[in-house]
């Protein structure tokens, strides 16, 4: 199994470090993530997450699905995860890579990859969406989003805030700008704007709705339909 840079040194405590000393404005952010996502989920609905973390997103979804399932690629992640979720008996947490899922063909309802999952799960965005689209039912979702390009500023500001309290490495100001954060130790953070969704499904051939939520992020909704 392939790691990357959060699985190696920014999992588990850390990373939960991460969204705590986001500011207002971040914590706005994430939150209109989260309840964007929620509107699209129904009670009965089996609902995968792709890069769940320690389970921050995953519990607000058990809160609501039927079944939340979440996979990650760091055991530091999964482990925190599940003392994290312990409360919720309809969580479903799994060791497992974005790009072999080990589910059979059309299992879930929605699956999603929030919070520029299409970045950071560092897979090939086309194959990512595939392997996502594979376990998805006829007529489910795949819900993938990135930052707002306008977002830029407050994006940078929490990354600088990450770096100073030590959870990543100083910002390499010569390599960082047009969307990408790079950090001294290896971290590299990219964007997915909506031109990018928008070249990526006409690429594939498929239909989804490019919408920016709270002017924070792009949100892209892919519904599987037979052709």
């Amino acid at each position: 199994m392939k790691t990357n840079y959060y699985a190696k040194h920014l999992s588990a405590i850390r990373l939960k470090k991460c969204y705590e000393i986001g500011s207002a404005r971040i914590q706005q952010y994430l939150e209109a993530e989260i309840q964007f996502t929620l509107s699209h989920i129904h009670p009965n609905d089996y609902v995968l997450e792709l890069g769940c973390g320690y389970g921050r997103i995953l519990s607000r979804i058990a809160e609501k699905a039927e079944i939340a399932y979440g996979i990650d690629n760091s055991k530091n992640n999964i482990a925190l995860a599940q003392s994290f979720l312990k409360k919720y008996d309809n969580a479903r947490l799994f060791l497992m890579d974005a790009r072999n899922l080990e589910f059979p063909d059309k299992t879930f309802d929605v699956v999603i990859g929030i919070q520029n999952a299409i970045s950071a799960l560092k897979i090939e965005p086309k194959l990512l969406i595939i392997e996502a689209l594979r376990v998805t039912k006829e007529n489910g979702l795949v819900i993938l989003s990135s930052y707002a390009e306008h977002f830029w500023e407050e994006r940078l500001q929490w990354f600088v805030d990450q770096s100073k309290a030590g959870l990543l490495g100083e910002i390499d100001w010569k390599k960082t700008g047009n969307g990408v954060i790079k950090c001294e130790g290896g971290f590299i953070a990219t964007s997915f704007y909506q031109k990018d969704f928008a070249a990526l499904l006409s690429e594939m051939s498929l239909n989804g709705e490019i919408l920016v939520v709270d002017d924070s992020s792009v949100f892209c909704i892919i519904k599987k339909v037979n052709h």
